[in-house]
């Protein structure tokens, strides 16, 4: 305690005697600053996120049972990414107020969507309706002098992440272009019916930690992405897809892009989501299917595939917008919450997450729904809630995971302790209410197990970046490394 005392009041003396004109720290206040009792308090929390890299390197195994084949579906583009203020000064936009639009007609929505949400540090997907005004704007991203070109969609960058296990056959389907086929892993299979002539292009707007426009500063790194996507909008790839799991005969199926369809207006997405769905159905029952959820802002929407499309499914990823969006949908646990404040709490998370397991999942052995399984991820946090009976193995799965998460956002193949750091709570509740249990996360087996009824919910921490290289696609990749290190139990039946 004396020693925490004393760190603080030498800092406060160096902070102001440089603030009060001193160009340098008095020799003396160096040499104690650089003495070891000083410094232990950054080398202890050092110490705390390796213990946890290396806990994770030590428990995480792959299941006994292993998926063999995998077909992913349906949405796929080449993905142009591009410092967002960057873009927006290139376009002789200023700065100004934020405000969030459902979809964007003009560069004034665009500017004004991007503000509101970098000023919130989260990630959006908005559909630009002007097509000509989109391609304007895409050459400009294309010759911006820092742009990328990177496969884009969820589809088809679970499919990239998946293509990274030698023994795993991946089927991929969507609108394949020239580019994009030419850039996706050579283990991938793109069936003929899912080419086509021209690529789609989404323009991804990142922003760092810190970073300011105007009067806006982000609190934390991020992007937003739009596109004028109509292959992707319609899912215009989805009965390929159905059709060509005849011949695959895939173990498991990851579905994505149903965000896709929200931009192209009510009278379409709901006869649409009836074609889906219809298509959907007629699956194989034995093969378990993976939705991946992203940025919506319809509420109407949202509760439709809720209705209509989650019971059909046996497994879901989303993160925290899309975890409180869908809670405000249906009316759920903590739907009056305008946005979360800061590290979700984990008692909410986990009333919300209970909440879609019994009211549109089989938590009750009675229901006919299919979904039992719910993958979640925050910036500092992964939990996955499982009904009790179905999956395996969901502790190595909830840790790869967010190992994933640590050391793709810096840009290495395995997490380095000295780019990350620990943001997660070390002690919550299981519940938001009463009755609710005390837990801790113990760094050297840092997973936090407790059950709800015949729900047993996973929680890990996330090591993260402190400077993301890139943000785009780590929802996919954590999603489609808990599906890798998953397994079906012998009870599953679909």
């Amino acid at each position: 305690m004396w020693r925490k005392a004393s760190v603080a009041a030498l800092l406060a003396l160096a902070v102001g005697y440089l603030y009060h004109g001193g160009p340098v720290l008095p020799e003396q206040l160096l040499q104690y600053i650089s003495l070891p009792g000083f410094q232990s308090s950054q080398q202890s929390q050092r110490h705390v996120e390796r213990v946890i890299s290396d806990a994770w390197d030590s428990l995480i195994t792959l299941p006994v049972r292993q998926w063999s084949r995998v077909a992913v579906g349906v949405n796929a583009c080449v993905d142009v990414v591009v410092s967002g203020v960057g873009l927006l000064q290139a376009l002789a936009v200023d700065p100004g107020n934020g405000l969030d639009h459902e979809v964007l007609h003009s560069k004034e929505d665009l500017k004004e969507a991007f503000i509101h949400y970098m000023e919130r540090g989260a990630a959006a997907e908005r559909f630009f309706s002007d097509k000509v005004a989109f391609q304007r704007i895409a050459r400009a991203a294309a010759e911006y002098p820092t742009a990328k070109l990177y496969v884009g969609g969820n589809a088809a960058l679970i499919g990239q992440k998946l293509a990274t296990y030698p023994d795993l056959m991946v089927l991929l389907c969507g609108p394949v272009g020239p580019k994009l086929h030419e850039m996706l892993d050579e283990q991938i299979v793109v069936p003929p019916g899912s080419l086509q002539e021209t690529d789609e292009y989404h323009l991804i707007l990142e922003y760092k930690a810190g970073e300011q426009w105007g009067s806006t500063r982000a609190p934390q790194a991020n992007r937003f992405i739009f596109s004028h996507d109509v292959s992707n909008g319609e899912m215009s790839s989805l009965e390929t897809f159905v059709t060509s799991l005849e011949e695959f005969q895939p173990d498991l199926v990851v579905l994505s892009g149903l965000h896709m369809m929200e931009g192209q207006g009510r009278q379409m997405w709901e006869e649409r989501l009836k074609e889906a769905v219809a298509a959907i159905s007629d699956i194989r029952k034995d093969i378990p299917i993976h939705l991946e959820l992203a940025s919506m802002t319809d509420k109407d929407y949202m509760n439709s595939i809720m209705q209509e499309f989650m019971p059909i499914v046996s497994s879901i990823g989303l993160n925290e917008q899309e975890l409180l969006f869908l809670s405000q949908a249906g009316g759920g646990p903590h739907a009056h919450f305008s946005t979360w404040k800061g590290v979700p709490d984990v008692g909410q998370v986990s009333d919300i997450l209970l909440w879609i397991l019994e009211r549109h999942g089989r938590s009750d052995p009675s229901s006919e729904a299919d979904l039992t399984r719910v993958h979640f991820h925050t910036l500092a946090y992964h939990v996955l809630a499982t009904v009790d009976g179905y999956w395996g193995n969901q502790a190595s799965a909830v840790m790869a995971g967010a190992r994933v998460a640590s050391s793709q956002a810096c840009g290495v193949q395995a997490v380095d302790v000295s780019k990350v750091e620990l943001k997660a709570p070390l002690h919550f509740y299981s519940s938001h209410s009463e009755p609710r249990e005390s837990l801790s996360l113990d760094p050297a087996a840092p997973v936090a197990v407790w059950r709800r009824g015949n729900v047993t919910f996973h929680l890990t921490p996330v090591l993260v970046c402190k400077l993301p290289l890139r943000t785009v696609g780590l929802g996919d990749a954590i999603s489609a490394e808990g599906l890798v290190y998953s397994e079906l139990t012998s009870q599953q039946h679909f």
